[in-house]
């Protein structure tokens, strides 16, 4: 079934193409929720919470994009709110406090499993495991980071560096 009737289907009351959505989408988007959230029943609280939002707002996905695309989003922004509810972020930092630490060093992640570095992501203090994750893999800008989390565009990006650094080191060190 293609997005556009499995979602028709689903606003129609379908309880079979209600499981059929969540079994297509929940793989993907635990792994979604993983990345953000640190233990794993956590992340699973979050992936339920996030579903319920997806059929709660499904009359609002509007066939223009990709069905999945837009199932993450909600995903996102409901780990978001949790850790929102969790997490104190850093005050501000001066972006030269963290800069020295990237200096002159390369780093690459190619030559590391897609596992290892999940665990390493994982690993990280809560505030740069969520702007690392909402700049390098969803593609967020500074500016949007900012003003999702409440915090300042240099808060973001000295979060984003100071994540960096933190996996430079764990890779070195291996």
């Amino acid at each position: 079934m293609d997005d556009f009737k499995l979602v028709s289907e689903c606003l129609k009351g379908n309880s079979k193409a209600q499981k059929a959505l969540f079994e297509r989408f929940a793989p993907k988007m635990y792994a979604v929720c993983l990345r953000y959230m640190k233990r794993e029943e956590a992340a699973k609280d979050v992936l339920q919470d996030g579903m319920i939002k997806v059929f709660l707002k499904l009359g609002d996905f509007k066939n223009e994009g990709v069905l999945e695309g837009w199932i993450r989003r909600v995903m996102v922004n409901t780990c978001l709110d949790q850790l929102r509810k969790d997490l104190k972020f850093q005050t501000d930092v001066q972006l030269g406090d963290v800069e020295y630490k990237l200096e002159n060093k390369e780093f690459t992640v190619e030559t590391l499993m897609a596992e290892d570095l999940l665990k390493l992501v994982n690993a990280m203090p809560e505030g740069y495991k969520v702007v690392f994750n909402l700049f390098a893999i969803e593609g967020y800008s500074h500016k949007e980071i900012a003003d999702t989390l409440g915090i300042s565009e240099n808060t973001s990006k000295s979060q984003y560096l100071r994540a960096r650094a933190y996996l430079r080191d764990r890779i070195e060190v291996r």
